[in-house]
């Protein structure tokens, strides 16, 4: 009897451990399946009729993306709340989340539109696509202690929730073939990629919210706020995923700009680090 438990309780801390590297899966088909449907939509491959209109599929890939994040989010938490934390995890979330949040979003931009651009069409995006990559390799090596309240440089899934916003919020006019605001847009993602590429290398600091406890008690107040949140996003989605994608972005640079102000406002005092 003795023995069985002993089997049933390896058997069980080997399914702990998979569970959090299954949401890492998880979040690498949502990064691949975002690429087939931005080659869907562009036409690279044929398309699939139950997918609506053939550009309708970029927002859906930007949906995956969305998706992605919230997966990469939940399984370094789980891993954290049942103790299954291991540097094969952490090297395994980082590679995955090269391809979903850097290699898609990178991909994506380039089929939506800019590769009409040559060149810079495809320079540009991969500049983004070098940042996320160094994002995630400066994480992973940092030993230095930190404040876990804060990520320093933009997160990767933050970042490309930034990019997909900008994919997701384009109107359905702006495909038309006489449409004067086409080249401006394709001009203004090129811009978003490379400052937000600038940004994920910074030492900007945003806020991590680790520190959020799902497991103790709210109170009911928060129901309120909540469904707030939830009405807006389905009554409109687009414009809330780009004001949220591009508040947070910006929270980083505003942040310091406010502790330097407030730094000089003060006699003596030594400026912060960002």
């Amino acid at each position: 009897m003795n023995e069985q438990a002993r089997g049933l309780g390896r058997r069980v801390r080997r399914g702990a451990y998979l569970l959090p590297s299954l949401f890492t899966m998880g979040n690498v088909l949502l990064g691949f399946y975002a690429i087939v449907l931005g080659m869907r939509s562009a036409g690279i491959v044929s398309h699939d009729p139950d997918l609506g209109e053939p550009r309708s599929g970029f927002n859906l890939a930007a949906l995956a993306i969305f998706v992605a994040a919230v997966l990469d989010a939940l399984d370094g938490r789980i891993a954290r709340l049942i103790g299954t934390e291991s540097d094969f995890g952490k090297e395994y979330d980082s590679l995955a989340d090269v391809f979903t949040f850097g290699a898609a979003p990178a991909l994506l931009c380039y089929l939506w539109g800019l590769y009409e651009w040559g060149r810079p069409g495809w320079l540009v995006p991969f500049f983004y696509l070098i940042c996320t990559a160094t994002r995630l390799a400066r994480f992973n090596v940092q030993t230095r202690v930190i404040d876990s309240r804060y990520f320093v440089g933009l997160p990767a899934p933050a970042a490309a929730g930034a990019i997909c916003s900008i994919l997701f919020f384009q109107p359905d006019s702006l495909y038309a073939p006489d449409s004067p605001w086409k080249t401006w847009v394709q001009l203004g993602l090129m811009i978003a990629l490379f400052l937000i590429g600038l940004l994920m290398i910074s030492t900007f600091r945003y806020v991590s919210f680790k520190k959020i406890d799902l497991r103790k008690r709210w109170s009911y107040r928060a129901a309120a706020p909540i469904a707030a949140v939830i009405l807006v996003i389905a009554y409109k989605p687009r414009a809330t995923f780009l004001a949220v994608a591009a508040l947070f972005t910006l929270s980083g640079p505003v942040s310091y700009l406010v502790a330097r102000w407030r730094n000089r406002r003060r006699p003596g005092a030594t400026p912060e680090p960002s």
